[in-house]
């Protein structure tokens, strides 16, 4: 028998509190190559906050995260940078640059040390506007982009980083409904590993696997047919729901109703 696969990414007893609040409580987790791990639970279950630790951006205060069996805390922003990209909820950029420009920053880690521009910089940034649909707009300047446009900006800014990892905190948040499923199946369509934070859990079918949080611990991490069931969402979101087949469809859909 062959042995498993090494993670990519590792999580181990990860905790992290601010102002004397517990917001991630000893997560373990293990992200394995290629695969899409969708994160959910309720506002305040720590998501944004274990993505921003597993991106090195927040040190742990008990426990330790690894990439490539390497500990993040060893390794250089530049150097993780290279490894992975973080699409944060909430991410500023400078009102005067264009949709390009922005595009552009993805490439910093990969620039030498004289800053000097590739002909593979533009062709990555080219490919990463096209991915989401923004080609026709990479000329606008960001403060004419509608919160949409920008968030999908944002996500190439991430692709034109080329990373092996990508985190995205609610990706499709102020996305309408196409640009949502065109993300998502981008998401799913590239060559890498993603960690996606997710409030509709209709995406989350679509992942490979699901983690779910609750009060900063993981309380559940399986195939999305093993953590979203009724019990679990009952617990999560206070919700009665259940799976029912989509007739033109492989992937079930879930129907909601509301508890009392």
């Amino acid at each position: 028998m062959s042995e498993p696969a090494a993670p990519l990414l590792s999580a181990r007893n990860v905790s992290f509190s601010a102002s004397g609040q517990t917001l991630v409580d000893g997560v373990d987790l293990d992200v394995f190559a290629g695969e899409t791990l969708g994160v959910i639970g309720p506002n305040g279950a720590g998501k944004s906050t274990l993505l921003r630790l597993l991106a090195g951006l927040l040190p742990p205060g008990i426990g330790e995260v690894r990439f490539e069996d390497a500990p993040l805390s060893r390794l250089s922003r530049r150097q993780i940078a290279r490894c992975m990209a973080l699409v944060a909820q909430q991410a500023e950029t400078d009102e005067r640059l264009t949709a390009r420009d922005a595009v552009e920053l993805g490439r910093t880690p990969w620039l030498g040390r004289l800053g000097s521009w590739r002909a593979e910089d533009t062709a990555a940034v080219d490919r990463a506007l096209k991915a989401v649909e923004m080609g026709a707009l990479a000329d606008r300047p960001w403060a004419s982009l509608s919160g949409g446009e920008r968030q999908r900006v944002h996500i190439a800014r991430a692709h034109a980083q080329q990373p092996q990892l990508m985190l995205l905190d609610e990706p499709t948040n102020h996305l309408d409904i196409h640009h949502q499923l065109a993300i998502v199946a981008l998401i799913k369509a590239l060559p890498i590993t993603a960690v996606v934070a997710l409030h509709d859990l209709s995406h989350a079918l679509r992942c490979d696997r699901v983690l779910a949080l609750l009060e900063g611990r993981v309380v559940a991490l399986g195939t999305p047919l093993e953590v979203l069931t009724p019990a679990l969402l009952r617990t999560l979101f206070g919700v009665e729901a259940r799976l029912v087949d989509d007739p033109e469809g492989d992937t079930p859909l879930i129907a909601f109703n509301r508890r009392g």
